[in-house]
């Protein structure tokens, strides 16, 4: 089932997502295209902050967009109306009791979705459901174990871990992207590969120390301060240290790494 998202729905939540989305763009999607024609399933759309990619990268797909959160479903509908979007159809959905008959779709498409499942396992299984014999399933997750960085901090370290169990006692997992390989194979698609996408920043790439460094990553990590503050994971003055160390990554001599993997998949 779907675990709780730990991050919050509001705008400032809305604006770290479209800042990621458009700063990581090329990384994660210059190998998402699907034929013309194709029937294709984003699960998990959110306020469409990677719908707006997806469509544009296959201008001729016929794209069906779903998220649990009626809220989102709406913002995402009106995130691509402004972009000049009109290949998605957006609905109300939950990937764990999906309104399409079987084998509906050629494609599916799940970005940053299973981190936030307490039973990922089986949300695979009830997407294969949906999808054609033949078909293709493309998951992209990050992980929070892999990130690192120069100046080196444990507070900074230690900030982030408070993120990653705060999305454990949510029944989800931010370290999912190491498991995307024996998930998928154990769901039972074939032809499984997975490709790391590391994001790489240091102040000769300005657009990722702004989009990514700063607002992506350590905009997350700031966001869930009074959640890990209420939960006594951490001393105030220890996390606030490492949220600073972390921003110190983006000054001239700083250096971030985190890494994505996206992988692929076959319907038997």
């Amino acid at each position: 089932m779907k675990a709780a998202y730990i991050h919050g729905y509001n705008p400032r939540e809305n604006i770290r997502l479209q800042d990621q989305a458009s700063t990581l763009v090329e990384l994660l999607h210059s190998d998402t295209l699907y034929p013309a024609g194709s029937r294709v399933l984003e699960a998990g759309c959110g306020v469409g902050a990677q719908t707006v990619t997806l469509a544009r990268n296959s201008p001729a797909a016929l794209i069906t967009s779903i998220d649990i959160s009626t809220n989102s479903v709406e913002e995402a509908a009106r995130n691509a109306a402004a972009s000049g979007i009109n290949n998605v159809r957006f609905q109300q959905a939950d990937i764990f009791n999906l309104p399409f008959a079987p084998e509906s779709f050629d494609h599916i498409f799940v970005c940053f979705v299973l981190e936030h499942l307490s039973q990922p396992m089986e949300a695979l299984h009830l997407l294969k459901k949906a999808l054609k014999t033949g078909g293709t399933i493309t998951v992209i997750e990050g992980d929070h174990g892999s990130a690192y960085f120069h100046p080196d901090s444990e507070a900074a370290h230690q900030a982030i871990q408070c993120q990653v169990e705060l999305q454990r006692r949510a029944g989800g997992n931010a370290l999912i992207g190491r498991e995307l390989y024996p998930l998928l194979c154990k769901a039972g698609y074939r032809s499984v590969r997975i490709s790391p996408r590391m994001v790489y920043v240091d102040a000769s790439k300005p657009e990722l120390v702004d989009g990514f460094t700063r607002k992506t990553f350590t905009a997350m990590i700031e966001g869930i301060r009074n959640a890990a503050l209420q939960a006594e994971m951490v001393e105030k003055d220890l996390f606030e240290r490492g949220v600073r160390d972390l921003y110190r990554t983006a000054e001239n001599d700083g250096v971030f790494c985190y890494t994505f993997f996206k992988a692929f998949g076959e319907k038997e």
